[in-house]
Formats: structure tokens, C-alpha cells, sequence
């Protein structure tokens, strides 16, 4: 029993260090300008890779941050190692990827532009399909405000970070679910990522959730994630929670799509994403729920009409 606590404890800790460093931004620092402004990309490697990723447009604070996540980065790549190394001291041998888990990995790729662009037009962001392309490709786009385009940037960031396959071997869990708003709420709020401690209110009824309380929290994701269903309806479980409860200050429809997810994902089930065409229809049934005077329609749609299966 000593030895299992002791790999739980080891494999808890992993997991930490793992969603920490896959929310930082990291690497080696191009600049690259663009009729008179400066546009930061990284390059790093992942599982032997060499990656690019657009960042933003430049400042000085931004490259200072990307340098100090950079020597972070360093550290934490360093913790993980030693924790590996006791963990194979204790004979404990890491899962590896399913095969199912890695072709949704790449289904969700695929779809990742048309996905996110839906996740924008239901938070009421204006853009096009081309423009979040664009976006997220490290392209110029225009008649976007800063702050639209800054919540697109973040939507691809936070899905980068869950499809990342250390991540994916992670349990769903409210420590998954802080980090996910944290990095869509990024440069936003300086409580990203905690839950709100103010209370809020719901556009289009007078209905008004409590205050969240993390210990029933993790109690309530824990009860759904035991609960005997099967993962499609999980996922839908996750995702109305986190939009009912209102656990963060803001972005709790993109954290609660990007969270269910990075579960259904997990399980090799395919993912959710609300058409743009139904985004209203979705709102209407989404009330309701709040409400309490139709909390069925809105799984049916949800399932039938926002779920791709493999």
C-alpha cells in the first residue's frame, strides 16, 4: 500500500508540472514584420517535432515572458524527468497513447479552424470563417477588434494545450478545468483560471447561479464522471455543469466546450462543437436549462445535433 501511495502521489505531481507546461509559451523567438508591425512566433520541439506557433503581435512585455517561460519551461522538463525516473524505481510502467485516442487527435485537428469559429460565433465574437483562419494561421485580419481576435488566439491555445497527448492521459478534473480557463481568459482577467468569488448574472432571464464552492465542485465532476452513462452523455454532462454553475468570472461556454472536450476526446469518442446556424436555438434551450423548465431538450440537441462521431 506504501508503494502505491507513493506512485499516486509521484503521478499526481507529474500531472501538475505536466499542465503547467503545457500552458506556458515557449521557445526559441522569431520576429517577423508585416507592413510596419511585428508579429512574435515561437519554435519548439514536441515528442521530437519541430513546431511554429504564431503568439501575437509584439511587445516588449510579451517577448520578456516568452524568455522567462522559456528558462521555466527548462526547469519543469527537468522536475518531470526526476519524477519519471523514481517512477520507474517503483516498477511503474506509463500508459501509452490508444490508438483510437490518437486518430481523434487528428479528426480534431482537422476540424479545429471550423470548431473554434463555432465557439466564436456563440460567445458573439464577429468574425468569419476566413478571418479565424487567418487568426489562427498568424494572418492579418480586418475591421476585427483587438480584444476579438485576442479571444480566438486564446480558443486555439487552450486547444493546443488539450489535444496535447500527455494531457489527454490526465484524469478530467477540476484542476484540468482551471487550467483550460486560464488560458482562454488569458490577458483578460487576473483571476483566470479561479473561480469567481462576485456574484453574476445571465443574459435573457432572471435566473441566478450561487456562488461556486470548489470542494462541491470536484464532488459534482466526480459524481459525473462515475456516473453510469455513457461518455457521449458524460461529456454533455461536463459541459451544461460548467455553463450552469458559472464557475469562472468569464468564458464559461468556451471552458465548458473545451473541457467536455478534452474527455470525449480522451475516450476516442469524437467531439461536440454547436453549429453556427443553431447558435440561437442553442441559447434558447440553454435558458431553459438554467431555468429548470426543460432540462432534456437541450442534451437531445447536443447530442443529435452537435456531437461528430469518428
Amino acid at each position: 500500500m506504501e508503494k502505491e501511495l507513493e506512485i499516486m502521489n509521484l503521478l499526481k505531481q507529474k500531472q501538475e508540472l505536466t499542465i503547467r507546461l503545457n500552458t506556458l509559451i515557449y521557445g526559441s523567438v522569431e520576429i517577423r514584420e508585416n507592413e510596419n508591425k511585428k508579429y512574435i512566433y515561437v519554435h519548439y520541439r514536441e515528442d521530437g517535432i519541430l513546431n511554429t506557433k504564431y503568439v501575437g503581435e509584439y511587445s516588449d512585455d510579451l517577448y520578456n515572458l516568452i524568455l522567462n517561460n522559456t528558462n521555466t519551461a527548462k526547469i519543469i522538463k527537468k522536475d518531470i524527468k526526476n519524477i519519471e525516473k523514481e517512477l520507474k524505481k517503483l516498477n511503474y510502467i506509463d500508459k501509452e497513447l490508444d490508438e483510437k485516442i490518437a486518430i481523434n487527435i487528428d479528426f480534431a485537428k482537422r476540424h479545429m479552424v471550423d470548431t473554434i469559429y463555432k465557439q466564436a460565433v456563440l460567445e458573439g465574437i464577429a468574425t468569419t470563417f476566413a478571418d479565424t483562419e487567418n487568426i489562427i494561421e498568424g494572418g492579418k485580419v480586418n475591421d476585427m477588434t483587438y480584444e476579438d481576435i485576442m479571444k480566438i488566439v486564446n480558443l486555439k491555445h487552450a486547444w493546443e494545450f488539450v489535444l496535447n497527448p500527455n494531457v489527454l492521459l490526465t484524469p478530467t478534473n477540476f484542476s484540468l478545468l482551471c487550467q483550460i480557463n486560464k488560458l482562454i481568459e488569458e490577458g483578460f482577467y487576473y483571476t483566470a483560471g479561479k473561480i469567481r468569488s462576485t456574484p453574476v448574472t445571465i443574459g435573457g432571464t432572471n435566473w441566478k447561479p450561487d456562488l461556486p464552492i470548489e470542494s462541491v465542485i470536484k464532488e459534482d465532476l466526480d459524481n459525473i464522471l462515475n456516473k453510469k452513462i455513457s461518455d457521449v452523455d458524460k461529456s454533455i454532462e461536463f459541459l451544461l455543469y460548467v455553463m450552469k454553475k458559472q464557475i469562472f468570472i468569464d468564458g464559461n461556454k468556451r471552458t465548458a466546450l473545451i473541457f467536455a472536450n478534452q474527455f470525449l476526446i480522451s475516450k476516442g469518442k469524437g467531439i461536440i462543437a454547436i453549429p453556427a446556424e443553431e447558435t440561437e436555438e442553442f441559447k434558447k434551450l440553454l435558458i431553459s436549462y438554467y431555468e429548470n423548465k426543460d432540462t432534456i431538450s437541450i442534451k437531445k440537441f447536443l447530442k443529435y445535433k452537435c456531437y461528430m462521431n469518428i
